[in-house]
């Protein structure tokens, strides 16, 4: 079978990447004004563009907006018919546009102007209207399309995209922000489940605790571990502490010894003491961190006091899609 259609990926990504590659060799001190205008803006980006460049811009806006800089896309053509009035007082246009002639975006910039909202662009022609209107312009200059009619857009639009998240990466290092930062932004995600979901949120805890008191005998505490359905349970002291666990595997190594009885034998003499736990108020992904440092199946979560105040397995996490 001929190899026709991998030999033509083959070459459009090679161009493609060719055409990134060149971005690196003629980056200057633009991209420098450039990050320094939107770092100063006290609004919003408001990103435009016109056809497979709005489609990029688009892209760019939410790019900006999940990692720190207040971003979103404004369609030029809806623009000059009312959408103007989402650009206030204290944001910053980034245009885009190949040839730097689109008339969509062209028509909006006597107003821009006039309101004194700072344009930065990014074409591919530097002597462009689009590129000597603006305050700032980054060349985003290709040598050919992908297309082998040197038409369609692919290579400028992969070069736009690239200059784009290079402009937010920097934006997003030059403000500090965290994964901690980008997981608030993105709660639905797995990132953000990994990143704010805290124990407390997905642990056992009041009647589904499994918990026995120190005393009470092997069978009744297996009952609890029976009811409550992790495996496990805590083992509280007098004093209301945690004094250790009884877990599934206890129980086997409990039956490789014949002389005891389950229904006579105190749950503290075959309890594991001192187990691993974790307080209240940790991440869930320290959990997952924890049980797997230690190969192990389910935690005991404690108070500040190392009370027994809930309990968690693998498959919590699992389902919570911490894991």
């Amino acid at each position: 079978m001929s190899n026709r259609f991998q030999d033509t990926a083959r070459r459009v990504l090679r161009l493609e990447a060719d055409a990134v590659a060149e971005l690196i060799e003629a980056l200057d001190d633009t991209f420098d004004q450039a990050c320094a205008l939107m770092l100063a803006c006290r609004g919003r980006v408001i990103v435009t563009g016109m056809g497979k460049s709005g489609h990029i811009g688009d892209k760019i806006a939410a790019t900006l907006a999940s990692t720190g800089t207040p971003s979103f896309f404004v369609h030029p053509a809806e623009a000059s018919h009312g959408d103007l009035g989402m650009i206030t007082e204290g944001d910053i246009v980034l245009a885009l546009s190949n040839s730097g002639e689109t008339g969509e975006v062209l028509a909006i910039l006597p107003v821009l102007k006039r309101r004194g909202i700072p344009l930065i662009s990014l074409t591919g022609r530097p002597a462009s209207t689009l590129a000597r209107q603006a305050d700032v312009h980054i060349p985003v200059v290709v040598s050919i399309e992908a297309c082998p009619h040197n038409l369609a857009p692919t290579s400028s639009t992969t070069a736009a995209l690239a200059m784009g998240d290079a402009l937010a990466i920097a934006l997003l290092e030059a403000r500090g922000f965290s994964a901690e930062d980008f997981a608030m932004s993105h709660p639905g995600g797995s990132l953000g489940r990994r990143l704010l979901l805290a124990v407390d949120d997905i642990m056992h805890d009041g009647d589904r605790l499994p918990c026995v008191r120190e005393g009470t005998s092997l069978s009744d505490a297996l009952l609890e571990i029976s009811r409550k359905g992790l495996g496990m349970t805590a083992v509280q002291g007098a004093d209301g502490l945690l004094s250790g666990v009884f877990t599934d595997g206890d129980l086997r190594r409990v039956l490789d010894q014949p002389a005891l009885d389950i229904r006579t034998c105190a749950i503290e003499q075959v309890m594991t003491r001192d187990p691993v736990v974790i307080e209240t108020g940790h991440l869930a992904a320290e959990a997952v961190n924890i049980m797997e440092q230690r190969k192990i199946n389910g935690l005991i979560v404690v108070d500040a006091r190392r009370r027994p105040v809930g309990a968690l397995n693998m498959h919590d996490l699992l389902r919570a899609g911490v894991v």
